[in-house]
């Protein structure tokens, strides 16, 4: 049954009293108990010490925010020199040309005053109009869920920081920074001192940083010869360069113009007239603005800005923008000569459909230190894919000499033991490798295997001194070999996750180098904009990994791949290298084309790893071997090897030695005493060992 009207408007007059019985007792309960607590009290003191506790907090950050260093940091360009200490280029991705205040026209700080800061000789740092608009703006935000600070507020030196030392996030926290670090700025420099700053420090659209540069690029003019104008084009330019822009918008850049020439005539910096007279100009744009050219080397800088960062705890925006002095490895003849090779189309396969790729890296052998890059062909992007640093792809063949024949050396074989080159299965998964051309000789000497790159003979002899050997041996020489690559396939240079030719030139420097793996390194050394030195994370440090005998060896082995052998093709005239070659096929049956190619050289001096192939691990080049990266490599090697020193090899060609009759280095009492030895361990060639032992007792009696 539904209620009379009467009985419901009695029932709503009780609630009521009930409701207001209720709020009344709650009250008086509540002011009781907020007396006898002196709740006010601890809410000031709360409130108080949450304010006291934040300023100590901003004040810190203001007195560790580097103000001192300002001034120097935003006139100079992060510089980067060679191994020489000589100038190789610059970084900088908010500077332009720095000019002084009294190279700018006077009718650019009355433009840019006009718009942005009236009152800046009149207040340090900021402006408590300001604080309060943007703290309604917030409360305004915050009710639209919208958690960040709509503009206003901002002074000239407030912007300064924002773009020097902070990000472009409109947050409470950061717009509290903005301000403490703003005070310390006002506190440690002039006012004409910050506005130099700000005008060679802002952003005026199109890549364009500065009011200089600025100045080339809209009017091809001199930051001191801008006429009223165009002065206020530019200053209306900096509240949004985009919307503003000239050259995109002109008409929005011309009405935004004749804006700022009024606020110049509020500002008592221009007549009225005047200012009718300047609106009434055409918008004419000329540009004459040429970017600096010093980002010449660009793969090489890319990774100096990554080791900056990774090894020396830096920034990208402190790399591009603090002014530091940043020493390297870098030879520019060398660099030079990689790039003028690289953008040589001739020296690549022409693509069917995706650019074939290719990447090279260049080492000192002896410090670790890589003296020239290039990370792929077409068109570079800062800071992009990196294929000599960032690339992993299984090494083929160029894998053998750490991971099989270095370490048969250190367990006793010699340069010229003989291998047994059969075709043969191991293991209960029928392994069976292949040698490229399906011949085999029954038994091949060792140096003849390494530069032939045999496959038979390379699993035969990794089987035989063991799979933990060569496994042993391939992390010691640096190379990230996985738990998962235990296995034969290792002598083949299978693995889970590859190498880069950075990792391999560096395995590589061990053999030209006595045996000594060095720290690969970009950086050698990093000074602030005030000369202080930057500390790098880790030392750089050298190791010895196999002695310095068996490093020369292995050299006088490798020497005979680009004589006789996979990489003969390869040999620049006039030059004796060292090294190996390397393809990986694509794994299906009876296809013979490759899916990379590797080839490494070196000499006393430098060390050069080079790879092709494509971005797609399923493309696949239709050229083998000696073909298309032999023939990069020779042009590559051509034209850099005449920026070294020309050092030459100590060893000469284990061929040719093995033809003198030389011995393989250990005599006969050297040789029965490892007679034992091997056979205690089953690794290595006893009919060899018996013959050498034979051979040397049969002298005894001659």
């Amino acid at each position: 049954m539904k209620r009379a009207p009467q009985d419901q408007s009695t029932w709503t007059k009780k609630l009521k009293m009930m409701v207001a019985d209720w709020v009344r007792r709650a009250w008086r309960f509540l002011k009781k108990k907020w007396h006898r607590y002196q709740l006010t009290r601890w809410l000031i003191i709360v409130f108080l010490s949450l304010f006291l506790m934040a300023s100590i907090y901003l004040t810190f950050v203001a007195k560790t925010a580097d103000v001192k260093n300002l001034q120097s940091r935003l006139e100079k360009p992060t510089m980067i020199y060679d191994r020489n200490h000589n100038s190789a280029g610059s970084l900088y991705s908010q500077k332009g040309t720095y000019v002084k205040l009294d190279r700018i026209s006077q009718n650019v700080p009355d433009a840019v005053l006009s718009t942005e800061d009236r009152n800046f000789y009149h207040e340090h740092g900021f402006s408590v109009k300001g604080i309060m608009r943007a703290g309604l703006l917030l409360v305004k935000n915050k009710i639209m869920h919208r958690n960040y600070i709509s503009g206003g507020g901002s002074t000239l030196t407030q912007q300064l920081v924002k773009n020097a030392f902070l990000t472009q996030q409109q947050t409470f926290s950061r717009k509290a920074k903005e301000i403490f670090i703003a005070v310390e700025v006002e506190n440690q420099y002039s006012k004409k001192d910050i506005l130099t700053m700000y005008l060679n420090n802002a952003y005026f659209g199109n890549g364009v940083w500065g009011v200089q540069d600025a100045a080339k690029r809209y009017f091809n003019s001199d930051a001191s010869e801008l006429t009223v104008p165009q002065a206020a084009t530019l200053a209306g330019m900096l509240t949004s360069p985009g919307t503003y822009d000239p050259v995109a918008h002109p008409e929005a850049c011309k009405q935004r113009r004749n804006v700022v020439l009024q606020l110049m005539v509020d500002n008592h910096k221009l007549s009225q007239a005047a200012a009718k007279r300047y609106q009434k100009e055409p918008l004419t744009i000329n540009n004459g603005y040429h970017a600096s050219g010093t980002y010449r080397y660009p793969y090489y800088f890319d990774a100096v800005i990554s080791e900056a960062i990774q090894d020396y705890g830096l920034t990208e925006k402190e790399i591009m923008n603090d002014g530091y002095k940043i020493y390297t490895s870098l030879d520019q003849g060398q660099q030079k000569a990689m790039q003028k090779t690289y953008h040589d189309d001739d020296n690549f396969p022409q693509s069917t459909g995706s650019m074939v790729q290719s990447a090279s890296l260049a080492m000192n052998p002896k410090t670790g230190g890589v003296t020239a890059v290039v990370g792929g062909r077409g068109k570079h992007v800062f800071r992009g894919y990196n294929r000599s640093t960032q690339m992993r792809r299984q090494p083929g063949s160029t894998m053998k000499p750490i991971a099989v024949y270095a370490p048969a050396l250190e367990h006793g074989y010699y340069y010229d033991s003989y291998l047994q080159d059969e075709k043969q299965s191991y293991g209960t998964n029928h392994y069976t490798p292949h040698n490229y051309n399906n011949q085999y000789s029954g038994s091949v000497p060792m140096y003849k295997a390494l530069y032939e790159s045999l496959n038979a003979p390379a699993v035969w002899l990794l089987n035989k001194i063991g799979v933990n050997e060569g496994y042993a041996m391939a992390q010691k020489f640096g190379l990230p070999v996985q738990k998962g690559d235990k296995n034969l396939a290792l002598a083949l240079g299978g693995m889970t996750k590859g190498v880069s030719p950075e990792q391999l030139a560096r395995a590589y420097s061990a053999f030209a180098a006595d045996g000594q793996l060095p720290t690969s390194h970009f950086i050698t050394s990093i000074k602030d904009a005030t000369g202080h030195t930057i500390k790098r994370k880790s030392r750089l440090t050298n190791k010895q990994v196999i002695s310095k005998k068996n490093a020369n060896t292995m050299t006088s082995m490798m020497i005979g791949v680009y004589k006789h052998g996979t990489g003969k093709s390869a040999k620049p005239i006039g030059y004796t290298l060292a090294g190996k070659t390397g393809t990986t096929d694509t794994g299906i049956k009876n296809d013979q084309t490759n899916r990379d190619q590797w080839i490494v050289g070196y000499t006393p001096d430098v060390v050069v790893a080079t790879w092709e192939g494509y971005d797609n691990k399923q493309n696949q080049q239709t050229n083998i071997q000696e073909n298309n990266i032999n023939s990069l490599f020779k042009a590559e090697m051509g034209s850099l090897l005449p920026h070294t020193a020309g050092t030459k090899f100590k060893v000469e060609d284990a061929q040719e030695k093995a033809q003198k009759g030389t011995k393989s280095g250990n005599d006969f009492w050297t040789d029965a005493g490892d007679f034992a030895n091997q056979v205690r361990q089953g690794a290595g060639s006893l009919g060899q060992k018996a013959k050498r032992l034979w051979d040397g007792i049969s002298s005894l009696f001659q």
